[in-house]
């Protein structure tokens, strides 16, 4: 499996970060230029004209400050992708609360790097006021938020399919209930031996003593397997029944991995660990499930 060709997403994934963050830069940088050019060619037409200098130091600075609150966006519906699908208006009213928080940091940001560049052009930045005109920057705003998050969300579907979602085996038929009945004690839950990955068109078995180790991530589990990445659309409490528990633990409230695959155990300060594997990765083990780890290596 590891000889396998590398598929779209395995050759992406070493530059996914450079092409995120050069996109974010670049679009940015592109819609600063636009709303530049457009309010040059406006002033011409007012009243009191403004100094070209003043009308790229207002759209810089406000596309400066949406370019750096970037980060703080994904990281929000990266949390609240979960509650999406279950609570819907909880989902909701933290983004419009994000969309507050995020209009206040923009605008004071702005206001502040615009007052620094008048200040070096031995002018004075006037934003007496704001407060009274924060209501139309809010309008504006949060066109800007809610088009952040829905790109956000858009990218993330898109790289969901790319990486591939895996699926349980079917189950085997159940046994007759007559002779259900005649077994004492019950028989345990069978557990899956093998996954059916299903990605870009292809389909492959996955062995589950093969995983290395596991994440939560929002509404899937990642599973990592010899250097390859796959996602299954479940919670890591539910597919962790999936699996033998004296070969698979929890060591982190978003991260289980195969005692068979640790390398080695790194303390922390705090009671925390790092786990290092024979993959190369690292997870981390918090302190909460130390004692676990070790009950499940001894």
């Amino acid at each position: 499996m590891g000889d396998s060709p590398k598929n779209l997403y395995e050759r992406y994934e070493p530059v996914r970060r450079r092409v995120e963050v050069g996109f974010w830069i670049v679009f940015m940088a592109l819609q600063a230029l636009f709303n530049t050019s457009v309010a040059l060619v406006d002033a011409r037409d007012r009243a009191v004209p403004r100094a070209a200098w003043e009308i790229v130091t207002w759209e810089v600075s406000s596309h400066l400050v949406l370019l750096a609150l970037v980060p703080a966006v994904v990281a929000l519906q990266r949390r609240l992708a979960p509650l999406a699908r279950t609570r819907l208006l909880h989902y909701l009213a933290w983004h419009l609360a994000g969309s507050v928080m995020f209009s206040l940091v923009h605008v004071a940001a702005m206001f502040a790097l615009r007052a620094l560049v008048y200040a070096a052009a031995g002018e004075r930045y006037d934003f007496a006021g704001w407060t009274g005109r924060w209501g139309y920057e809010y309008l504006k705003d949060v066109r800007a938020y809610l088009s952040m998050v829905f790109g956000i969300w858009v990218y993330g579907v898109f790289m969901l399919r790319l990486q591939g979602e895996a699926r349980l085996l079917d189950p085997p038929e159940a046994a007759p209930a007559a002779a259900a009945a005649e077994r004492s004690p019950p028989a345990p839950p069978a557990r899956p031996e093998r996954f059916l990955v299903r990605k870009l068109r292809r389909e492959f078995l996955i062995a589950a003593g093969d995983i290395d180790w596991l994440q939560a991530e929002g509404n899937y589990v990642g599973l990592h397997v010899n250097g390859h990445d796959y996602l299954l659309r479940a919670t890591l409490t539910d597919f962790l029944t999936q699996l033998d528990p004296a070969r698979f633990v929890r060591v982190h409230r978003s991260h289980a991995v195969n005692l068979g695959r640790i390398r080695e155990i790194e303390p922390l300060d705090g009671g925390d660990a790092r786990l290092h594997m024979h993959d190369g990765t690292t997870v981390p083990c918090s302190r909460r499930y130390r004692d676990a780890l070790r009950a499940a290596a001894g």
